[in-house]
């Protein structure tokens, strides 16, 4: 997580709605919005001169489109933490946002805490989905047939402690940090330590990739 604020770049097309966002994190305390981009293109240079902590990102724009963007910034720019921004949810969009690397996805109409919480949940690593998007999410991991045991992944080099098993269960079901905490009895601070040695021998990114290769591997 970034010291001080959470710098942030808009992403948008409509400058009337990147200006209404400004307004509107402006008055935060966490959150400094560092600049904006009216498309793609321009959202990876405005990010290779202002070194954001996260991106919101609309994904339909002109020049380069928000999945394209998203996937070069996270090769381009791997520190920079992306939240899918946009008006549209349906399946295409979501899964090819997620695929390119964006730890969150938000559609416009969600409430300012909603933004303000995924903003700050991305400076810390944690994806965040709005509900729609992760029922659809689980509904696509529901219909995939279980893999033969003879091409399911090997086990994990380090297994996981008991403890660990239980924060990665209420991880999967998008418990955050103080929720885990309440729910097993310890410190919040202790919970983000298990959660680190979680991905770290899941090998996994953020929490959303840690619950499917967690998934994957039989251990949910």
């Amino acid at each position: 997580m970034s010291r001080g604020p959470v710098r942030v770049l808009l992403a948008d097309d409509q400058s009337l709605f990147r200006e209404a966002l400004a307004v509107l994190l402006g008055v935060r305390d966490d959150i400094v919005v560092v600049g904006e981009a009216g498309d793609g293109a321009q959202a990876l240079d405005r990010a290779a001169e202002l070194r954001p902590d996260v991106v919101l990102m609309d994904l339909r724009m002109p020049v380069l489109d928000g999945v394209a963007a998203t996937r070069r910034m996270r090769v381009e720019h791997p520190g920079v933490r992306v939240i899918a921004l946009t008006t549209f949810d349906d399946d295409e969009d979501v899964f090819a946002a997620l695929r390119a690397g964006a730890l969150g996805y938000l559609l416009k109409d969600a409430s300012s805490a909603q933004l303000v919480e995924a903003i700050l949940a991305a400076a810390r690593d944690e994806a965040v989905l709005q509900p729609s998007v992760a029922a659809k999410v689980v509904a696509r991991f529901a219909r995939l047939p279980d893999e033969p045991a003879a091409v399911r992944p090997q086990p994990l080099v380090v297994p996981l402690s008991e403890r660990e098993l239980d924060v990665l269960r209420l991880l999967a079901d998008g418990r955050s940090n103080r929720e885990i905490a309440a729910a097993l009895f310890l410190a919040e601070g202790t919970v983000k330590n298990h959660v680190s040695g979680v991905l770290a021998k899941l090998d996994a990114r953020d929490r959303t990739q840690a619950a499917l290769r967690a998934r994957a591997l039989g251990l949910l």
